[in-house]
C-alpha cells in the first residue's frame, strides 16, 4: 500500500512532479542522473516517522516534463523552490544525490533562506572536467542515435561498488528499471546541463549553510581522497565516509545513511 502522495505543480509551462510522506522536520530528497524520486524510496521509508519526506522528480526525468534541450541546475533549483511552497514549507533540510548535489548547490546559492542544512549524496561542487565533458557529449550521441537502452545499464552498475554488485542484485535490476523510464529528451537536457553547470567551490567552503557531505569509499564516479583533497571545508561541514558503499550509499547502506542524515537533521537550527 503506498505511503505516499503524488502532487505535481506547473513551473515555467511544464508540469513537475513530486511525492510527499511522513511528519515532522521537512527534507526534500533531490535524486540524480538517470533517476527518479523513487530511487529514494528505502531512505524515504527509514526517515517518513522523524520527518515529512519530499522527493521530486527533476524536469527530465521521472513523470516531470522537459524544457528545452538544457536543464541548468538554476533552473533545476527554480522548480524545485516551487516544490517546496506548493508543498506549505518555508524552510527545508535538502539532500542532493550526485547530479541532485548539483543543483543543491545552485539552491544554496539563489535560495540560501530555505535553508536549515544541506547534505551532499556522493556529490561535489567542481565543474566538469574536459574528460567528463567528452565523456557527456558522448552519451548525448548515443541518446540521439535512439540507444539510450545501451548506456544506461553499465552507468547504473559502475554506480554500485564492485563487491556489492552479486549481492544486491534486486537492487541493481530495480535501478536499472528505473533508469530506462527516463525519456531520451530528458537524458540530453540533464547531461547539457550538468556540462554548463560552473564551478560553485566557493559556495561549498563558504559556509553560509551547515553541510553533511556522505562520500563512498567505494564510489568509482567521485572519490573521497579526491574530496578532501581539492576542497576546503568550512567550520559548519562535517564528512562521513560510508566503507561499504560505491555511488549509491543510501541503498548499499541505507539504515546507517538514515542514521547519519537523523543525526545531522537535529542538530540544525530549523
Amino acid at each position: 500500500m503506498q505511503s505516499f502522495m503524488m502532487k505535481s505543480i506547473e513551473f515555467e509551462g511544464i508540469e513537475v512532479s513530486y511525492r510527499m510522506r511522513g511528519r515532522g522536520l521537512p527534507v526534500v530528497l533531490l535524486h540524480g542522473y538517470l533517476e527518479t524520486g523513487e530511487v529514494w524510496e528505502p531512505l524515504a521509508q527509514k526517515l517518513e516517522e522523524q520527518f515529512r519526506i519530499i522527493t521530486p522528480d527533476l524536469p527530465g526525468h521521472g513523470d516531470s516534463g522537459i524544457r528545452g534541450e538544457v536543464h541548468t541546475m538554476e533552473f533545476l533549483a527554480g522548480a524545485v523552490r516551487e516544490v517546496i511552497r506548493d508543498a506549505g514549507e518555508q524552510r527545508v533540510m535538502m539532500v542532493g544525490h550526485s547530479l541532485g548535489g548539483y543543483v543543491t548547490l545552485a539552491f544554496v546559492e539563489l535560495f540560501p533562506e530555505m535553508l536549515s542544512g544541506y547534505v551532499l549524496f556522493h556529490s561535489h561542487p567542481h565543474a566538469d572536467t574536459p574528460e567528463a565533458i567528452a565523456r557527456r557529449n558522448r552519451e548525448i550521441a548515443v541518446v540521439r542515435a535512439g540507444r539510450k537502452n545501451i548506456m544506461y545499464p553499465g552507468n547504473v552498475s559502475m554506480m554500485f561498488a564492485r563487491e556489492n554488485l552479486k549481492s544486491m542484485k534486486a537492487e541493481l535490476e530495480r535501478s536499472k528499471r528505473i533508469a530506462s523510464r527516463n525519456p531520451g529528451e530528458g537524458i540530453i537536457a540533464m547531461l547539457n546541463g550538468m556540462i554548463a553547470r560552473p564551478s560553485r567551490q566557493y559556495i561549498l567552503e563558504e559556509g553560509r549553510v551547515p553541510l553533511l557531505w556522505i562520500l563512498g569509499r567505494h564510489d568509482l564516479y567521485f572519490s573521497p581522497e579526491r574530496a578532501m583533497r581539492d576542497t576546503g571545508m568550512p567550520h559548519n561541514a562535517e564528512v562521513v565516509i560510508l566503507e561499504k558503499s560505491g555511488h549509491l550509499g543510501f541503498i548499499e547502506e541505507t539504515d546507517k545513511s538514515a542514521g547519519i542524515i537523523a543525526r545531522f537533521a537535529e542538530k540544525l537550527k530549523w
